[in-house]
């Protein structure tokens, strides 16, 4: 996130109020989720894993999808 000048307050604003558009529930070692928000009317994913006992949320990534390999709305990759 820091190579890609994504800001800590846009990951957590994204991380609380960004929409889930993927989830991947046998991750190891925690089920993990793809989110879409914005920051700047700019698209940016984020992978989180959520240790459910805990509540512990780690970003695993974080990054502006490309517009080449994703669809018009970010949601779905190209085919």
């Amino acid at each position: 996130m820091f190579q890609r000048a994504l800001s800590k307050h846009a990951i957590r604003r994204i991380i609380s109020e960004g929409e889930v558009i993927a989830d991947y529930p046998y991750d190891h070692p925690y089920p993990s989720y793809l989110l879409l928000g914005y920051c700047d009317d700019e698209p940016i994913h984020i992978v989180i894993a959520r240790d459910k006992e805990s509540g512990h949320c780690f970003v695993v990534t974080a990054y502006k999808p490309d517009r080449d390999k994703w669809s018009e709305d970010f949601r779905s990759r190209r085919k």
